[in-house]
Order: structure tokens, then sequence, then C-alpha cells
């Protein structure tokens, strides 16, 4: 378990995190016959950690059921650069705004988790940051059903690290999920949230983390 997890102390731990850009994680953690595209879309997603006074939370929302991506599914606020954003961080601060109606004063960007590649095709940069309230949001009913939060601590607990899986195209996939109440947060999600808890914890990946996975040149193999 980690030390009480205070804005300070996360800070720093970010400050001294010695990050390997070639490293990358995701979907093929748990699954080493998965195959990852060479065309990969490159997005960004905020991990927002909230200052609260009973402890830090996280921020999530669940997607509505007509988007095109994971629809329903819950996530980080985050989407597609844009030619717009130079960075990952321009990226996830404008897609936090657009879909929580999160004002980026109240947002204190402390770090990145590794890339996280996805088995539908994307690289996502995880762009950790602290979050000072009070503030209000205004979710974009379009692409956002709910926002809620969850205590850091709640997730930094292995013991609420459950693996499951499911067949996806006649291929059988295993992935990371932390229900919490009556949410069920799973896959590309739940793995970048194990990345944040190795990251705080100075824990080994899971001892299935693949870190040379196979490219194709065309497509997602299922």
């Amino acid at each position: 378990m980690c030390p009480e997890m205070t804005p300070e102390w996360l800070t720093d731990r970010f400050l001294t995190l010695r990050r390997d850009p070639g490293r990358f994680r995701g979907d093929h953690d748990l699954n080493p016959d998965m195959s990852i595209a060479e065309n990969l879309v490159p997005a960004a997603v905020l991990v927002p950690l909230i200052d609260r006074p009973d402890g830090v939370t996280t921020l999530f929302t669940q997607r509505t059921s007509h988007l095109v991506h994971h629809p329903g599914q819950i996530s980080f606020p985050g989407g597609h650069s844009d030619p717009v954003d130079r960075t990952a961080e321009d990226t996830a601060l404008r897609e936090t705004e657009e879909e929580v109606g999160l004002p980026r004063r109240h947002i204190r960007i402390i770090g990145r988790l590794d890339d996280y590649i996805t088995r539908t095709g994307f690289s996502v940069i995880p762009v950790v940051a602290l979050v000072a309230p009070p503030f209000n949001i205004a979710p974009d009913p379009e692409e956002v059903a709910s926002v809620f939060e969850v205590p850091l601590d709640f997730l930094m607990d292995p013991a609420n690290h459950q693996r499951h899986k499911r067949e996806f195209n006649g291929a059988r996939r295993d992935f990371y999920a932390m229900p919490y109440e009556d949410r069920f947060i799973w896959g590309a999600t739940a793995g970048m949230v194990r990345n944040l808890y190795d990251v705080l914890t100075g824990s080994p990946p899971d001892p299935d983390f693949r870190r040379s996975p196979q490219r194709q040149t065309a497509g997602i193999r299922d």
C-alpha cells in the first residue's frame, strides 16, 4: 500500500519518477497473443486527482450509449489529438473542458503514465493532474452520461483489482476490472489505473505484463 497520498506526496512522487519513453502499456499486457497495429491513432486522457477534505479522489466519466467508440463505458475524460494540440497535455485539458466543463484553471498537471495501447487501435497518453475544488462541471450530454468520483485509496488497494475475461470476435481477452459501488471500471481505463498503482506503490508490473508485443502492418488482430 502507498503512504498517505496527499497532493504534496503525489507531486513529489511524479517529480522523482524516471519514465522510460520507449516503454508502453496496453490491452496486450494480459493478452500476449494480441498484435498491435502500426498506425495507431494518437489520443490523451486526463487522470484527475481531486484534493477533497476527506482524501484524494479520482474523477471518471460514463460515456453515453450512442457513441461510436466505447459506448456506455467508464473512462477518463479525453479523446483524439487535434491539430490545434501541441502536446498530449493540451489534448487532455481541451477534451476535459469540452466533455466535463471542468475549467483548466483548477487543474495542475504533475506527470504522465506510460502510453497505453488499446485493442481498438489507439495510443493513449494518460496525463496525471491534481484538481483543486471547489469547481463546477457542465458535462456534454452528447458524450457524457454521468461524472463521478472514486476514492484514490480504493483504487490503490490491490484487493480491489480483479481480472476478468470475455470473448471478443471469437477470441478470449483478459482485462483488469475495479468494480466500485454500482460502477464497473474495466478495460483500458482499469489498465491505466493499474499503471498508476504501479507508479505510486513502486510495484513491478503484473507478471503477465508483456514488454515486446508483436506488431502488424494493418488493423488489430483479435
